[in-house]
C-alpha cells in the first residue's frame, strides 16, 4: 500500500524519452512505406493528403507546441489499433490529458470530413444506375434500386453501468452501425453509435425519418425507390 501511494505521489518528470512523438513520426513519414502503413493503415502520401485536406477545409490545426501532423498521427494510431489513451501518451510522450484532447480534435475534424465525402456521387438519383441498366439479370426488376444498406456490429468499450443495452446476440458489447453503399461499393451514408441490441430496421427507420441526418433520398417525384437491405427489399 505504501509503495502504491509513493508511486502516485512521485513528482519526478515522467515523459522523458528521447524518442518523442514527432521525432518518431518523422521517421515513419520519411522511412519505409510499410512502417507508415503498419502504424496508420495508410501510405505516407495519403497521410499528407489527408492532413492537407483537414487543414485547408475542416479547421484542423495543432497547437503552439505540437504540429498538426502529430495530432493527426495520434488520432489515426488510436483508430488503427484500438489503443487506449495511456498507451498513446507513452508512445507520443504526452500526458494523458493532452493525448485525449488531441484525439478529440482529430476525431471532430474527421467527422467533418466524413460529412462531405460520405454522400451519393449522383445525389438526385434521376436515372437508373448503369450497373443495373446494363445487366439483364437485374433490369427491369431493380430499375428503381439506388443502393444497398446493411448493419454491422463493431466492438464497443462501454462503462459497466451502461453496458446492458450494448450486449448483442453474441454476448459482447457492440455498437450497431448502419451503412449504405452505391453500386461502385462506395459508402454514401453511415450512422454509428446505436446499441448492439438495437434492431437493424429500427435504425433504418430512425435514419430516414429525420431530415437532419441527411439520408440519401431520391426526388419526391419518384413513386418508389428501393434499398437492398439484409437480403430483403425495402420499399419507401
Amino acid at each position: 500500500m505504501t509503495q502504491h501511494i509513493n508511486f502516485l505521489n512521485n513528482n519526478s518528470p515522467c515523459m522523458t524519452s528521447r524518442q518523442i512523438g514527432d521525432k518518431w513520426l518523422g521517421e515513419l513519414l520519411g522511412g519505409h512505406p510499410v512502417r507508415c502503413h503498419n502504424a496508420f493503415r495508410m501510405p505516407q502520401q495519403i497521410f499528407f493528403d489527408l492532413l492537407r485536406t483537414l487543414e485547408q477545409n475542416h479547421g484542423f490545426q495543432g497547437s503552439r507546441r505540437t504540429a498538426g501532423r502529430e495530432v493527426l498521427a495520434i488520432t489515426l494510431y488510436v483508430l488503427s489499433h484500438n489503443e487506449c489513451i495511456r498507451t498513446i501518451s507513452e508512445r507520443f510522450q504526452h500526458s494523458t490529458e493532452t493525448a485525449s484532447r488531441y484525439f478529440s480534435v482529430g476525431i471532430r475534424a474527421l467527422v467533418r470530413l466524413a460529412e462531405v465525402i460520405i454522400v451519393p456521387e449522383e445525389g438526385y438519383f434521376a436515372s437508373t444506375p448503369p450497373e443495373i441498366a446494363k445487366d439483364t439479370r437485374y433490369m427491369p426488376f431493380f430499375k428503381d434500386c439506388i443502393g444497398a444498406t446493411n448493419d454491422t456490429h463493431v466492438h464497443a468499450n462501454v462503462l459497466v453501468r451502461n453496458n446492458v443495452p450494448y450486449i448483442g446476440r453474441h454476448g459482447t458489447t457492440t455498437q450497431n452501425i448502419m451503412t449504405v453503399c452505391d453500386f461502385n461499393m462506395c459508402f454514401t451514408f453511415a450512422m454509428a453509435g446505436w446499441e448492439g441490441s438495437a434492431h437493424d430496421s429500427r435504425i433504418f427507420n430512425f435514419a430516414i425519418s429525420d431530415p437532419k441526418y441527411r439520408f440519401p433520398h431520391p426526388p419526391r417525384s419518384n413513386e418508389v425507390y428501393i434499398y437492398l437491405f439484409s437480403y430483403f427489399y425495402v420499399f419507401i
